[in-house]
Parts: structure tokens; sequence; C-alpha cells
């Protein structure tokens, strides 16, 4: 079987990844929800599926997201296909991640556009670590000048 990846094995990777794997119709509804999306955003499947990704965007990001999301579906094109994608994201408990992602745009036998999957880890970590580390270099370049003066 060289060369062919079996369908199971597919979706045994989609299905069992710790980080998200979605994926949206272009009129940006949830099709795709796998075990790394909930646990991450908080919403079983039942509840996410069907659903507009403004589920997990914060609201005041929200009208942005949909205008770039609508001209992704226009254009047929993204940046964030090789770029890293960095932005907040929302849990069900309404606590603010931080995550960063690529999109891959996916198309059907005649080219047509079905929509678009993400792969999302959460970063929130790493990104509460480097603010504090930001904070204290703030901090000691800020005691180093009132010392020189």
């Amino acid at each position: 079987m060289p060369g062919s990846f079996p369908e199971d094995l597919c979706r045994r990777l989609v299905a069992d990844s710790q980080d998200a794997i979605i994926f949206a119709d272009p009129e940006g509804r949830i099709r795709l929800w796998n075990r790394g999306a909930e646990e991450m955003f908080g919403f079983p499947a039942s509840e996410a599926l069907g659903q507009p990704l403004d589920l997990i965007i914060p609201e005041n990001l929200r009208a942005r997201h949909n205008e770039g999301y609508r001209r992704v579906m226009a254009a047929g094109a993204t940046k964030y296909a090789q770029d890293l994608l960095a932005v907040p994201a929302m849990r069900k408990d309404g606590t603010r991640i931080s995550v960063e992602f690529t999109v891959i745009l996916v198309r059907g036998e005649t080219s047509e556009i079905l929509g678009i999957g993400a792969i999302i880890r959460d970063v929130t970590a790493r990104w509460q670590r480097e603010k504090f580390l930001r904070e204290r270099l703030a901090a000691l370049e800020a005691e180093l000048a009132r010392a020189k003066q």
C-alpha cells in the first residue's frame, strides 16, 4: 500500500490529534470538530457542529474575522496557508486563550471551494511567559535608567 493512506488512518489522525482540527464551510459554519477542539475550546462536537465560527472568536474580533473569511472565499486564496496566524480565541466558559494556526483552503474535485480547514494549537502558557518576560525586562530597563540619572 505504498503511496496511499487508508481512510481510517486519516480519520484517526484527525480525531485523535491533541491540536484542534476544524473545518468550516464557505458560510463559516463548523462541519468538522475533533477531540482536540473539544478539549481546547470546551464545546463538545454536538454543540459546535453547524454553528458559526463566532463560537470561538471573541466578540470584538468577529466583524474583522467574518470580513476576512468572506474575502478569502471570494478570492480563493489566503496567505495563512503558509504563515502562522496568532490570535486570541474564546472557550465555552468565556475564558480567552491565545492560539496559533495555519489554514488549508479545501477544494473539491472541480476546484470549487468547499471551505477552510484549520490546525490550531493553544499557546496561552507560552504567551503568558513571554508577556511576563517583556514586562520584567521593561521594569529592569526603567530601573537601570533611573540609576544612571
